[in-house]
């Protein structure tokens, strides 16, 4: 199924999740470890791994952030691709992150594989757009 094409029912399920869950993962608060570990129950081992990666340098000795992160979806989910149950989405929006020192607001889009049973995400990419990039439309 390429790009645009009506997803079954069961698509629409992942795809639902993959925005929700995918938006939940990057809102939370500076210094609020638990509120940040909650979404570890919306990815898979590996996805969690490869997050947390991400955000190595960002997180205090106790795990929580040291920034607040707020993504705030502009747009309809499109689905770039899906094969057996996962699906790979894209969401645009806008990611404000921001700490003691200041704040910064970029467009952005998020790009979420998700899929299994239960529903998980595989994999999440913020990705910040400049100019006219077409990533974030």
């Amino acid at each position: 199924m390429s790009a645009g094409q009506q997803t079954p029912l069961g698509e629409q399920t992942v795809v639902a999740f993959a925005e929700k869950a995918g938006i939940r993962a990057l809102n939370f608060r500076q210094g609020d470890a638990a509120g940040f570990a909650r979404g570890r129950n919306d990815f898979t081992d590996a996805g969690w791994k490869e997050f947390m990666k991400s955000m190595q340098g960002f997180l205090d000795e106790k795990g929580a952030p040291t920034f607040t992160s707020s993504f705030v979806a502009s747009g309809g989910v499109k689905v770039l691709s899906q094969e057996d149950g996962v699906v790979r989405v894209r969401i645009p929006g806008t990611l404000t992150q921001s700490n003691n020192i200041g704040k910064t607001t970029y467009r952005a889009a998020l790009e979420v594989t998700a899929g299994g049973e239960p529903v998980r995400i595989r994999k999440l990419e913020p990705i910040a757009c400049a100019g006219a990039s077409k990533a974030c439309e």
